[in-house]
């Protein structure tokens, strides 16, 4: 059994126990920030720019920082930290997940508000004559008074463009079935967890909701959403299924909502059976795409679901869809409605393109130098493909007196949201990234950018996604950029020319030892 020799101390407190709403979170090391939600002020509240919202709800950087992020870790398929690697070993799958878990939880620890998405949303409904709707405010919802106040409190005035769709579906009458495309920050969090609020019933003392997250740190994000919200329930409380929170076998959790990883959720389902599976009634998939990165995930995501009833309302989101996402999302959710964002039309037309030619990295850093001689230029992100240019260029601006700043795969996740923002507030006027750090980096200031070395996909062929992705941010806000691309070989040329050809626009050659036309294109 589980009786413990007496004299042995007992294992340190689990990573995050289970806890009642508004409760902090115990770890192990030092407290943690309290996670109670700061009340909003007065400028969010009439500004309708959820700022505070979503601030409390994202920046869980406290908190976070002091739980088990700091372990190194080194073993395969750890969750959460990055793995040290050598820059030129092939990434394996789990470090590709990494990225991606990672990713995700540095873009929740950015975000200052919300996304204003202009995407079109597209809403694809399992019964065509039914009809749609979509909802401009809250109140149009009738959500319990307790939960409305929730949502008040965290400062949102009204629903955002994936909200307006997904909540009408989602807590409609029968509670229908929902696979929906949310990128971070538009406020899907949120609406997943309102939906799983307004169906449990507080009275009941066992599971009701089930939330799969891709690690612990993306669940412990979610949980800190379901407290806010459900804050004025006081009678509601919250589980983790997490590794290392061990519960004495044979006990059943009195615990409403459950949100944990697929692993731990599935011993806790079946071998362990402390959650009576046939009790669920909503079951949500979060972040589906960083989920299937991981095979093991995508099996254990599946079988959860089989032990769940009929009825149980199922709810997936994703980032992304390629067909992989698609296959899993069609395995997990029976008689889906679809809700999608068209893609938004990133444009190269408000953006100039031009290419350098030289012959070496120490020209392409005079060609840098130069370009940065000539123009004033608010604030500059500069691509490198691996770590170690990256590190060399950063060292190399410094030099210059430039104020650089520069993310690299193997800070932490919050170091790399300190990066972020002090970059934001402008504390330094260049950023030196690598690929996988600036996915989903927003921003505003940011009016040129260099691609040291243009972006390949691992078989050395042009990634056009991540071009346009790259040096669209220059030309968003419908303001003009300017994107400057360093050719340093014929085959570097002739990504360049392939890249050209798709998008159909011309990228201008620019003498960057001719300082009068260096000054021209600036404006």
């Amino acid at each position: 059994g589980s009786k413990r020799r007496p004299g042995r101390r007992p294992p340190p407190l689990p990573r995050a126990c289970l806890l009642s709403l508004g409760v902090a979170i115990a770890a192990s090391g030092p407290e943690p920030a309290e996670l109670s939600p700061l009340p909003p002020s007065p400028r969010t509240m009439a500004t309708d720019s959820w700022a505070l919202a979503v601030d409390e709800q994202e920046a869980a950087a406290e908190s976070l920082s002091n739980l088990h992020l700091k372990e190194e870790k080194m073993k395969p398929n750890s969750n959460g930290a990055v793995v040290k690697t050598d820059d030129n070993a092939e990434k394996t799958e789990d470090e590709e997940k990494e990225d991606r878990a990672a990713q995700s939880l540095l873009n929740k620890l950015i975000r200052s508000n919300l996304v204003d998405t202009t995407n079109q949303v597209e809403v694809l409904q399992r019964d065509p004559t039914s009809p749609l709707y979509s909802v401009k405010s809250f109140e149009e919802l009738r959500l319990k008074p307790q939960l409305l106040q929730g949502v008040y409190a965290m400062g949102f005035n009204r629903p955002s463009k994936i909200q307006e769709n997904a909540l009408p579906m989602m807590l409609a009458e029968p509670p229908q079935n929902l696979i929906a495309q949310s990128q971070s920050g538009t406020g899907k969090t949120a609406a997943f967890v309102l939906a799983m609020l307004s169906r449990v019933e507080p009275v009941n003392k066992y599971p009701q909701c089930l939330c799969l997250s891709p690690t612990y740190e993306l669940a412990l994000q979610t949980g800190k959403v379901i407290e806010q919200m459900g804050k004025f329930h006081p009678e509601l409380s919250l589980a983790y299924a997490v590794r290392g929170n061990k519960l004495e076998r044979g006990q059943k959790i009195s615990e409403q909502i459950v949100i944990g990883t697929p692993g731990t959720v599935l011993d806790w389902c079946s071998k362990l059976k402390f959650i009576d599976p046939k009790k669920i009634k909503v079951f949500v998939l979060d972040e589906a795409d960083v989920m299937i990165a991981t095979q093991g995930h995508q099996d254990q995501s599946i079988r959860i679901q089989r032990m769940l009833p009929r009825d149980c309302q199922m709810l997936l989101f994703s980032a992304t869809f390629e067909d992989s996402v698609w296959k899993f999302a069609q395995k997990v959710v029976p008689d889906p409605n679809i809700i999608k964002l068209k893609r938004e039309e990133e444009t190269l037309d408000t953006i100039k393109q031009y290419y350098v030619l030289c012959n070496n990295r120490d020209e392409k850093f005079q060609a840098l130098c130069n370009i940065y001689g000539a123009i004033t230029i608010a604030q500059a992100m500069i691509f490198c493909h691996t770590r170690k240019t990256a590190g060399w260029l950063a060292g190399e601006l410094s030099k210059e007196g430039h104020q650089v700043a520069l993310l690299s795969g193997e800070m932490m996740v919050e170091q790399r949201a300190a990066v972020i923002e002090r970059f934001r507030e402008g504390k330094e006027k260049v950023l030196v990234t690598t690929n996988v750090c600036a996915r989903g980096i927003d921003v505003e200031q940011v009016s040129v950018v260099i691609n040291f070395d243009l972006p390949v996909d691992k078989d050395g062929n042009p990634d056009n996604e991540t071009y346009l992705h790259r040096i669209g941010r220059t030309g968003r806000f419908g303001k003009r950029g300017l994107a400057v691309n360093m050719v340093d070989s014929k085959h570097s040329m002739n990504i360049l020319n392939r890249i050209q050809e798709h998008f159909n626009k011309k990228i201008e050659k620019l003498d960057t030892d001719d300082l009068d036309e260096i000054e021209k294109i600036a404006n």
